[in-house]
This record gives C-alpha cells, structure tokens and sequence, in this order.
C-alpha cells in the first residue's frame, strides 16, 4: 500500500479559500431548508460567527444568490418557500414554576426551528383547557402540545383534535391517541421512595409509624402510579415497612390544599415517625410547612418530585425535614417535544411515548446539579415559596 499523500487533495486544501467555502454552506443549508431563515438560525447551522454571517449573506444577496426577505430573513433566491408550520401550545398554568421552565423551553426550541408558536395558557382548569383545544381548532394549527392535568378533559380534547385531524402531543398526562412525553412515573416514584428508606434507616433505624402520600386523584391512575412506586421503592429498603399503614391525601398538586389537608390530618395523628411523599413539589412544601407549624419537623422526612426552584431552596437549608425531590429537568423539555412535532407533522415514524431520565436532586449534589440558582431572582423565588405561608 502507497503511504504517498493523494496530490489532488493536497492541491485542494492548499488552494481553499474560506469564505467560499462558508458561503457555500450557507447556501447549501438554505437549499435544504423549505422556509426564510433568520441571521441567527445561519450562525447556529454553520458555526459561524454573527457578523462573518452577516457579511457573507450580504455578498450572496448582492450577487443575486439569496434574497433577504425582511430585516432579518433569507432564503435561496426564487426559492418556492413553505409556509411556516404553526404549533399550538397549551400550558399548564403560570402557578408552577414547573410548567412555567416547560414553557420556556418549548418557546426558546420552536424559535429555534423556525416554528411559529401559538401559546394559550390552560390555568389549571379542564375548562379551559377544552376551550383551547377548540381555539387551535379555529387556528388551523399543524399540532397541538398539551400540558393539562385533569384526566377525565383528555378524551374531550382528544376527540375534538382527532376530529379536526390535528395530531397531538401530550406532555405528563396521557391523552387517548396522542404522543406521550413526560414523567416514568413507576421510575421516577421508585427513586423517591428508596430515597424515603434509606433516610429512615439513618435517622430511626427502620422504624416508621405512617406513610403519608400526597397525591392527585384528577390527573389519573397514571400519575398515581407514582405514589404506589414510592411506596414499592420503601419496602425493597424497609423489609417490615408492609405493615406500616399508608395515608393517601388528595393534595390537588397544590400547596395551600395540600397545607390545608396536612394540618387536618396532624391535629389528629400522633405519628412520631412519618415519611411524606408528594406528586409534586408544591405538594411536599405544602405538607411539610404543615408539621413546621406544630413544631414537629422533626417527625417527618419527606421527599418531593420535579426538583423546582423552590424545592432545591428547601433543600439548602439547614435542618429542612426535605431529603431530596426526584428530578425531570422541564428545562430540557423543549428539544425533545418540537424535534417529535416536527417528525409527526413531516410523516416520520415517531414513538408512543418517550419518557424524561429522572434523578434524585439531594443536598449533596444541588449545588453542582443546578449552580446557577444564585442568579435567580429571589424576589421572584421568595414569592413563590412564601405567599401562601
């Protein structure tokens, strides 16, 4: 075998010039591309710097081989444009910081993929909810993206979407005929409870007087799933824990109902030793400031889910009866749910459901899980935490 550098390739590299080339990527990805594409979506694509992007798409439509369309906006010259696809957006409620991060991410992904973003905000009422799935109807949208809590809402818009011939995609809650993405529930609630056990076992030595499971009849069996895992992941940590009576409570998700229902059941438990889990973590706070009220923090270890703000504020501070919330990271949520809009709207083979990696957000790893917490307003988190209280 000849070690002899090709010379044809050797000549090429030599006489590359680079701004050619980029340009010529430029106009390669805006063949490929079937809308007008922003300045930023060109500097993300290639890798070029803003204003080498600037420039070179100047020179390309001052040679006549790309139009600007509008102040920020290109595409190949007399290139036959699709119109942009257009998402509805239905979130959960401005209440959560959860949804809020959910939100967020699905704003920032579409902008990213050029998709326009019709968002609507369900307020954490199945009625409202219905009467969004009906104004995406009116909308014409491509796709809709749910993100409502209550069950028995689900086949309403369901019906009324598959109806209008409008695919969906449902975000934690599922939806019949829809795409999930969400929560593993039965992981996510395992993590939780092994995390209740083993805390248990460090502080009382095993021994536990009632399991308290906050949870949330309205969203389903689903959801609930969560809280008998919790339940599962105590007893693979505490062998005799089968015998310990577990407390269901409808917390609605929320903290002040959950507050609310906590200091009903601690004016007429005695329990010394309970652990506390919670559908989400407004819930947990909502519980736990219950037993902080009575002065009997020191009676509960509890556990929360989705990691928020307020949950990993908890977790920083010294004494909290909180051991850790099981995380699913909303602020990852919107790549994965705009690329699986995308592959259904375009035809593509897409999975039924496609669920969040959970991960156990503790004391001893929230600072280097989330270290730019400091930079959050604490007029904003404080708000959040402490309204209610």
């Amino acid at each position: 075998m000849s070690l002899r550098a090709d010379p044809s390739r050797t000549e090429t590299r030599d006489h590359n010039v680079q701004s050619v080339a980029r340009a010529c990527e430029i106009l390669k990805y805006l063949q490929r591309t079937p809308a007008n594409v922003t300045l930023d979506a060109v500097c993300r694509s290639i890798g070029l710097p803003r204003p080498t992007a600037y420039r070179l798409l100047s020179t390309l439509v001052g040679s006549g081989m790309v139009e600007k369309v509008s102040k920020n906006s290109y595409r190949l010259m007399g290139q036959q444009v699709q119109p942009r696809l257009r998402i509805g957006y239905a979130s959960q409620s401005d209440e959560f910081s959860f949804s809020r991060l959910v939100c967020d991410s699905i704003r920032s992904s579409a902008y990213r993929a050029n998709v326009e973003l019709l968002v609507l905000d369900n307020h954490y009422s199945s009625r409202a909810a219905i009467r969004n799935a009906e104004a995406f109807i009116l909308r014409h949208v491509d796709l809709v993206i749910e993100f409502q809590t209550n069950h028995q809402s689900a086949s309403i818009i369901s019906s009324k979407l598959l109806e209008a011939k409008i695919p969906l995609i449902a975000i934690e809650i599922p939806h019949p005929g829809a795409i999930y993405y969400g929560a593993d529930n039965y992981q996510a609630g395992i993590i939780g409870g092994r995390a209740l056990g083993k805390a248990c076992m460090e502080r009382w030595g095993g021994a536990v007087d009632e399991v308290i499971l906050l949870e949330l009849p309205a969203a389903g069996p689903l959801p609930r799933s969560r809280m008998t895992a919790t339940l599962a992941g105590i007893r693979e940590v505490l062998p005799r824990s089968p015998d310990v009576k577990a407390i269901y409570l409808d917390g609605k998700g929320r903290f002040e109902d959950s507050l609310a229902i906590m200091r009903k059941h601690l004016s007429r438990s005695r329990s010394a030793k309970t652990l506390l889990a919670a559908l989400n973590d407004p819930s947990c706070l909502g519980g736990l400031q219950a037993f902080e009220e009575c002065g009997r923090t020191g009676d509960c270890i509890a556990v929360g889910h989705n990691a928020s703000i307020e949950a990993r504020r908890e977790l920083r501070r010294p004494g909290t009866a909180l051991i850790g919330s099981v995380g699913y990271f909303p602020e990852r949520y919107g790549d994965a749910i705009i690329k699986l809009a995308l592959d259904r709207i375009r035809g593509r083979e897409v999975p039924a459901a496609t669920f969040v990696k959970h991960r156990l957000v503790h004391p001893g790893n929230v600072n280097s899980l989330y270290p730019n917490d400091g930079e959050i307003s604490r007029t904003e988190s404080d708000a959040l935490l402490y309204s209610k209280r």
